[in-house]
């Protein structure tokens, strides 16, 4: 597993940290889900589960750990958990640490199916996230019928952010509409301080992306404190010369957990 962190820009604290799956001898996530079937689907899934517990715990991660889930690989989910309850209680870590996220490009074959993992999620206290939100075919009807903790917008809309018209308005909307449903958001893929301060001015807070940190492998990776700088420096200029949008001011908190 490799790790890469969350970012909460306002505060310049670390929220969480997201467990990326790699293969053992370098490579990326994709060489290793091409692989995956329904024959050993059910055991991939466990073993990430309980490989990223084992991991944070012997790390010390004292953020939020977040797993990304394949809803077809779970079965009854009440059961299905049994070995994330077993790894957290060997590793002593706490249940209301763990997000799961299931991306929009793997829904689940039956809504309601999904809906009863989110549930069950909850019910012990574990936080639900959707990501690659803008990637894949579902969009807001995903958003409508789980409505998640934490919803993470794909990188295919954050790119050149400040640029594009149609990506920026989308975005602000999307920005306006989870903080009206207390739904935490999440900037993925940021590359560029430009694209940061966009999206700042949008009103997000909560970034990921190689311009924080990269993944690292099996450790908990610093994130560049001199980045944080510029974006700051940048959105308080561009405040000052009245550049960014009514968007700018400070977000209210937002999210059932964004005080972690």
């Amino acid at each position: 597993m490799a790790f890469q962190p969350i970012v909460n820009i306002e505060d310049r604290s670390i929220y969480a940290y997201e467990a990326l799956v790699r293969p053992p001898d370098g490579g990326t996530a994709f060489d290793v889900l091409r692989l995956i079937n329904d024959g050993n689907r059910y055991a991939f899934d466990q073993a990430c589960r309980v490989k990223a517990i084992e991991l944070a715990a012997h790390l010390e991660m004292r953020e939020i750990l977040s797993i990304n889930f394949l809803p077809n690989a779970v079965y009854q989910p009440a059961a299905c958990l049994q070995k994330t309850f077993e790894a957290a209680e060997r590793a002593r870590f706490p249940l209301h640490q763990l997000m799961f996220e299931v991306t929009e490009n793997e829904p689940s074959r039956d809504v309601g199916h999904l809906q009863a993992i989110f549930t069950e999620y909850r019910r012990h206290g574990m936080i639900t996230a959707i990501d690659d939100f803008g990637a894949g075919h579902s969009g807001l009807n995903m958003l409508a019928d789980f409505l998640p903790d934490v919803l993470k917008i794909d990188m295919d809309l954050t790119r050149d952010i400040g640029r594009d018209k149609v990506r920026t308005a989308i975005t602000r909307h999307v920005v306006s509409l989870c903080r009206e449903l207390n739904v935490l958001v999440v900037a993925e893929g940021v590359e560029t301080v430009e694209e940061a301060v966009a999206l700042r001015a949008l009103g997000l807070r909560y970034f990921q992306g190689y311009l924080f940190a990269r993944p690292a492998m099996e450790r908990l990776p610093a994130v560049n404190s001199s980045v944080l700088d510029s974006i700051v420096s940048a959105h308080e200029l561009a405040m000052l010369a009245g550049t960014l949008a009514a968007d700018a001011v400070p977000e209210r908190a937002q999210g059932r957990r964004a005080t972690r």
